[in-house]
Formats: structure tokens, C-alpha cells, sequence
């Protein structure tokens, strides 16, 4: 006969409760409600229809060269692609087109068929025709719009981004595709173009913003027709679709921003308006081989918080539109870019679009199947070219903060940008190691400058070098006082027992120890990733389900001396 155990016993006995509940209200908390769209702004956040923060977390699938037709329909299912989009962590795509698919006729009411026939891609056509029957015959506008719509079926939100005008690779500052009134580049066809595409998606629930220019740049670029051209852009399109969000590049390939500071955009309407910064390893030439990479890393933000990043500050969205590196993983200079680009997004917590979905291309450049190295699939758009790239970047997927993002209250967790992990325990008793964020410690980082767990008397303490980082509750000499130093700001140094000053460091089981610290300056041949650690503000609670003994608030729980006697710890 089977047995039940009273709720008077289980009140009288706290401990046990605390059993039964505790993983009750993490299986709620991890529940999540749907996006509710359209979507729109609450100063620095976009949020849902709820005032739930969004965090865009996109990548880029092309679509804006010769063929115009979203890259890799030769190679795999559409339907197959967009699900791979989710399965992988994205809720976002940026889709590209070439503004000619919306203001040439000609070139819209071509069939995909025919457009890959113009170029000599016979062999494509049978791909798309073995892959994806159904649009092989489609206008290319209504096979951009296919795309569209295998991305809503599997809930994938889309950013239509004007990539360029006449279709082919982007960019450079000769292309005539660069600045209002460059060859290419008429600014009424431009404002016709997107009025059409913005009322060709009118009611796509899953087309939540527009892009109006991507990387606007040449000898032509001046802030006087960047205000006067795309404040009638961002309200011709809010006229043809009012729900999806508005988003402005800047100049200089879209690096520059900085003359928003002191000039605010003028629009008629408010809480859809975004910013677009891009930023790669090559914005900064060979500065991150050249250069040592501490000094590298706190020059080029330096140099980003001022041309883009303020806006943040001054209460905009900035949704960083791309971003990405060579994922062979044999490039240095993308390697440190990468490490320091990781720090910068888990702190600022902003959106973000990586370049790209695309493994190989149809044509580019004039070469035929040109192997994409940027991207997240191989040549064949089976595999994953870099997994541990894909697992890195699930800790960017989902919010630190923001409306909405209130699991647990406001706290620090110890991000390490060259693994996407963070700092975690086992138990009091096990070495600190490196761990899901989803799993992380909430931690604080007091005006004294000990990192404390929250909700518990143990600090984070050095005590030998080579040796694991402890947790220790006597928090008030030098070995539990952690600075901030070197110019990434992203070194955390305290003092050993022998006086020796020395940086928090990961070794090659993942566990956390203090060693002496390195790459701090000058040298160009360090590398100083495994110590490089951001302290990153977040409202989001831990996934995990720990043991009885491992929950912090056990501290202040009757019972709690039971557990130090069992523990020797007093």
C-alpha cells in the first residue's frame, strides 16, 4: 500500500520541503511564453507586444547577388535550412536583397529558373530543382518571398536589410552602390523600393523589421543627406508598414554613428526606431596580429563605444548587424578580434546579426561555388563548419537583462569570452570550473572589490599560483580583492598567499586557478584569452537543478548548523 507524507510534516520540516519545491519553481521559471509581435522600443531594449524584452539573435542568410535567390536553395530544402536556423539557436534572420528586385520589373518578374540560366548555372537549376521544386518557376520576388515564409512556419523572425542596388557582392567604395546619388544608387528609386517592399510584407507577422541600407560609404558620404534621405526612408517605410521596426545604418561602411550624439534622428513617429553598427577583425586592418592584444582590444572599443556604442547609453537599440570571423579557426587576427567581440557583447547585451548561414555561394565575384569561410555550414550546407564556434555562441543567444528578465534579481555572473562559458560550482567542496552560462553562479562585485556569491558568506579567494581559485568566508585580505586591470578590462588580479599578484586563469580541464598574469602589454606573440573574464550584469536565473547541499539559500535556513558540523565547516 502506498504512502504519503502530510503537508503538517512537510511544514514542520523545512529542509524537505525545500526538496520538493525548489525544483518545482525551476521547471516554471524555465517555461517560456511565445514572442508576442510586432515588436517595438523601450529605450535601449526592443521589446514584444507584453514589454518583454527580445533579444535579437540573428544570422545572416544572402540573398542580394546575381541570381537574387537566398543562397544554398541548391543544396538543401528550404524548409530544411530554416529549421536548421532554429536548431542552432537563432529566433532571427537578416535576410539581404538588392533594392532592383523591388524596383526593376524586369528582374523581379524573372524565374529563378531563368535568372540562373542568365548566368550559366545549369548546374544550380538542377539543384533548386531536385531541392526545391516549388520555386524553380516562381519570380524571383515571389521565391524571396518563399523564403519568408518557410522562416515564419518554424517561427524564425526576419530583418529585410537593402543590402545594395544592383545585385552582386558588396562592398566597396567604388561600386557605385554606396551613397545617395552614386550610380547605382538613386535616392527616389531607393525610397520607391522600399515602400514597395515594406507593403509587400504588410501583415508577414514574422517580418519584424527593415534594414534601409546596409554599410552606406565612398567619397560621395556626408552627414547633411544621411539626415534628409534616411529620415524619408525610415517614414516612407513606418507609412507602408507601421509595425516593423526602423533600422538606420551609419557611415563609413557602418562603423560611424558618432554625429547622432549631438543630432538626433526627426521622425514623426516613436518606439520603432534602431540603430546598425557592423564590426569585424578586419575594420582594424592587422591591428590584432600586429598589436598586443589588450592594448588592441581596449583601443578598438574605446573607439566603437564612441563611433556606435553611446547610443546605448543615450537609451537607442543598437543591433549590432554583422559580425563574424574566418571559423576554420587558423586566422589570429579574427581569433583575438573574436575574444574581445565576445567580452564586449555579454556586457552590453545588445543584438546581433553573425555573417553568415551561407556555406558556398552560387556565384561571387565571378567564381562559381565559392567556398564561404565566414560561414556557419560547409561548402555543401550539410554539416557545421566549426561546432565549438556554434556551441561558444548559444551563451549570446538569450538575454542577460532587460524588461522582462526578471527571474532573479540583478546580479553579476563571470563570463569567459573565449569559451562562451561561465563560472559555476558543483559544491562548497569541488574546485570552481567553467560551465554553461544557463548553469552559472549569481555572484556580486562589492565596493570593496570581493566577488561574492549572492545569497551566501563565500567569496572568491587566490591563494597559489598554478592552483585552484577557492571559496573562502574570511573576505578581507588581499587574496580576496580582485581588480579590473589591463586596458581590455577584462583582467581580474588579486594577490596569492606568497604576495605574488596574480590573474584568475582557466586550465585545460576547465578549472578555474589563479596564475601570474600575462600579455598585459607590449608583447604581440601573447595570447591573454584563457584570462580574460567579463563581469556581467544579468537578471536571469540558473536552469540547474542543484542538490540540497549545493542551493545558496540553504545559509539561512533552520537546519543550517546541521549542515556546517556535517560538513566540518565550523
Amino acid at each position: 500500500m502506498g504512502r504519503f507524507i502530510s503537508f503538517s510534516f512537510l511544514t514542520s520540516h523545512p529542509l524537505l520541503l525545500l526538496l520538493i519545491i525548489f525544483p518545482i519553481i525551476i521547471i516554471i521559471q524555465q517555461s517560456k511564453p511565445a514572442i508576442g509581435l510586432p515588436l517595438s522600443t523601450n529605450s535601449r531594449w526592443i521589446v514584444d507586444e507584453n514589454g518583454h524584452r527580445v533579444k535579437l539573435a540573428c544570422v545572416n542568410w544572402v540573398s542580394h547577388l546575381e541570381p537574387v535567390v537566398a543562397e544554398g536553395l541548391s543544396k538543401q530544402p528550404m524548409d530544411m535550412l530554416s529549421k536548421r536556423v532554429v536548431d542552432m539557436g537563432f529566433n532571427c534572420v537578416r535576410l539581404t536583397w538588392p533594392l532592383y528586385l523591388a524596383t526593376n520589373d524586369s528582374l523581379a518578374s524573372l524565374t529563378v529558373r531563368q535568372s540562373f540560366q542568365k548566368l550559366g548555372l545549369l548546374e544550380a537549376i538542377g539543384g533548386i530543382q531536385s531541392n526545391n521544386p516549388s520555386i524553380v518557376d516562381l519570380p524571383l520576388i515571389k521565391a524571396f518571398q518563399a523564403v519568408v515564409a518557410s522562416l515564419g512556419n518554424n517561427n524564425v523572425m526576419v530583418i529585410l536589410d537593402n543590402h545594395i542596388s544592383k545585385p552582386g557582392w558588396c562592398c566597396s567604395n567604388s561600386d557605385g552602390n554606396g551613397f545617395f546619388g552614386d550610380q547605382y544608387f538613386n535616392p527616389d528609386l531607393w525610397i520607391k523600393g522600399l515602400t514597395k517592399m515594406a507593403t509587400i510584407f504588410n501583415g508577414v507577422r514574422n517580418v519584424v523589421g527593415m534594414s534601409l541600407r546596409n554599410e552606406l560609404r565612398g567619397p560621395k558620404q556626408n552627414v547633411k543627406d544621411w539626415y534628409r534621405y534616411m529620415q524619408l526612408g525610415a517614414e516612407a517605410v513606418h507609412a507602408a508598414n507601421p509595425e516593423v521596426l526602423v533600422i538606420l545604418s551609419g557611415l563609413n561602411f557602418d562603423k560611424d554613428l558618432s554625429f547622432v550624439r549631438n543630432q538626433a534622428v526627426n521622425l514623426t513617429f516613436t518606439g520603432k526606431l534602431v540603430f546598425e553598427a557592423h564590426w569585424y577583425g578586419f575594420t582594424d586592418g592587422q591591428a590584432w596580429v600586429d598589436g598586443n592584444p589588450n592594448q588592441v582590444c581596449g583601443r578598438v572599443v574605446d573607439n566603437v563605444m564612441r563611433l556606435s556604442g553611446f547610443l546605448l547609453e543615450q537609451g537607442w537599440p543598437l543591433f549590432v548587424s554583422e559580425f563574424g570571423a574566418d571559423l576554420r579557426g587558423n586566422n589570429v587576427n579574427d581569433n583575438r578580434y573574436l575574444n574581445c567581440f565576445f567580452g564586449v557583447a555579454a556586457e552590453l547585451d545588445w543584438d546581433w546579426a553573425l555573417w553568415t548561414l551561407v556555406g558556398s555561394y552560387y556565384l561571387r565575384e565571378g567564381v562559381i561555388g565559392l567556398n564561404e569561410y565566414y560561414g556557419l555550414f560547409d561548402w555543401n550546407w550539410c554539416d557545421i563548419r566549426n561546432s565549438s564556434f556554434l556551441e561558444r555562441i548559444s551563451s549570446l543567444q538569450s538575454p542577460f537583462r532587460g524588461p522582462g528578465v526578471f527571474e532573479t534579481g540583478l546580479h553579476k555572473v563571470i563570463y569567459h569570452p573565449a569559451t562562451g562559458l561561465c563560472v559555476q560550482r558543483k559544491s562548497f567542496l569541488d574546485p570552481l570550473t567553467l560551465g554553461p552560462c544557463t548553469e552559472s553562479e549569481a555572484w556580486s562585485y562589492t565596493p570593496h572589490k570581493t566577488i561574492s556569491l549572492k545569497g551566501a558568506y563565500f567569496c572568491l579567494q587566490a591563494k597559489h599560483v598554478g592552483k585552484p581559485a577557492k571559496l573562502g568566508i574570511i573576505c578581507t585580505d588581499c587574496g580576496s580583492t580582485w581588480e579590473i586591470i589591463s586596458d581590455s578590462k577584462m583582467h581580474l588580479s588579486s594577490k596569492a598567499d606568497n604576495g605574488t599578484t596574480v590573474c584568475l586563469d582557466v586550465d585545460s580541464s576547465n578549472t578555474i586557478v589563479t596564475n601570474t598574469c600575462k600579455c598585459l602589454s607590449r608583447d604581440k606573440t601573447c595570447d591573454p584569452a584563457s584570462q580574460w573574464f567579463k563581469l556581467v550584469d544579468s537578471t536571469r536565473s540558473s536552469t540547474t537543478t542543484k542538490s540540497f547541499f549545493q542551493f545558496n539559500p540553504i545559509l539561512d535556513l533552520p537546519g543550517k548548523d546541521f549542515i556546517w558540523k556535517f560538513f566540518g565547516l565550523f
